[in-house]
């Protein structure tokens, strides 16, 4: 079935997706978008349980007019896949052997559109990975609705983008000069690990004092230089291929190491070909634009979809929680940019000079 771009299913698809929570800020940010949504009671009474330090009641929810699907409702037309190879065990030093399966078994696209060494521009900021000018195909024709037209994108302006989601770590030291608040205490408990729970708003609170510490101009990556560097030279529905493969993404249906609770850290999967990790998987990631239902009249350039008074922003990229037919290097989705939510997290960009 294919789903409705309708308030309707993004409330339904909103609380499929943290239902099983057993965190409060997730309910905090169901009724912050939905303050009289159909759970809004629901999510109350989840929170008071929490409070009240017991386990969230696996109470059936109220029945949905149609079956709903997983959230953000997701369809994609694959072809068959073949029987899943077996799972590999968890390296000792992941990010070390993830680099190394992506080399060995990179698509046979371009080896890299790199633009000069990876930098850092302070020992606590982002490791930046500098991308050079390209022209590719962003959304596709054969996924979600919202990801339709397929249509050709040129990129400009070299950029560099951040080769791992934000961390923890890196986060914190913002909050620790007092320019960011403190990550929530369920997110913010391993410092390798993607930060998350943090809404636009805080990235961008994040995005000032990176830019105002290093005299460099930081900033959230556009939609459109986001799917450029999560494809990583390809033009396949993954960025390593058309077909779903173990240790490529983290997910739940993407081979070890997992787990259903929270992100595995950053680099413990392979690198795409731009030797960029986490661009499918770990946590959904905010860019700059305004949240439009498709990609009909968007810009051919890399600029920012943007409009007056936007409140609402996508996300790109799935996260832990999702299988496989998220991981799709087109996949795209909406928040409220003031709601905070355990699956969201980002990724910067820095203007070249």
């Amino acid at each position: 079935m294919v789903p409705k771009n309708s308030a309707e299913q993004f409330e339904l698809a909103f609380w499929e997706s943290i239902k099983d929570s057993d965190h409060i800020s997730d309910y905090e940010a169901y009724l912050k978008a939905y303050p009289k949504g159909r759970f809004a009671a629901l999510a109350e009474a989840r929170i008071a349980r929490l409070r009240a330090g017991q386990a969230p009641a696996k109470s059936a929810t109220p029945a949905a007019p149609s079956p709903a699907p997983a959230a953000p409702p997701k369809v994609v037309h694959e072809p068959t896949r073949p029987a899943p190879a077996k799972e590999r065990e968890p390296a000792a030093a992941p990010a070390a052997a993830a680099a190394a399966a992506a080399t060995a078994a990179a698509p046979s696209t371009p080896a890299s559109r790199a633009a000069g060494a990876e930098f850092k521009d302070c020992p606590a900021c982002p490791a930046m990975i500098p991308l050079s000018a390209g022209t590719f195909t962003m959304g596709s024709n054969s996924s979600d609705p919202s990801e339709k037209p397929a249509h050709s994108v040129t990129i400009k302006t070299p950029f560099a983008i951040g080769k791992f989601e934000v961390t923890v770590q890196q986060w914190n030291a913002c909050a620790d000069a007092g320019a960011c608040a403190k990550a929530s205490a369920a997110a913010g408990t391993n410092g390798a690990a993607p930060v998350r729970d943090v809404s636009w708003d805080d990235a961008q609170q994040y995005l000032k004092w990176l830019s105002s510490t290093t005299g460099q101009a930081y900033r959230l990556p556009t939609e459109a230089e986001w799917e450029y560097a999560a494809r990583g030279g390809s033009a396949t529905r993954y960025w390593w291929g058309e077909q779903m493969a173990n240790g490529k993404a983290n997910c739940k249906d993407c081979g070890q190491p997992w787990s259903a609770d929270a992100p595995a850290n950053a680099g413990s999967f392979a690198a795409n070909g731009y030797g960029l990790y986490d661009t499918s998987g770990s946590v959904w990631e905010w860019v700059a634009d305004c949240w439009h239902n498709s990609f009909k009249d968007a810009p051919s350039d890399s600029r920012a979809w943007d409009q007056s008074a936007c409140t609402v922003r996508v996300i790109r990229g799935g996260s832990w929680r999702e299988g496989a037919a998220y991981m799709v290097a087109s996949t795209r989705f909406k928040y409220d940019a003031s709601v905070r939510h355990s699956q969201n997290g980002f990724r910067v960009v820095r203007v070249a000079k």
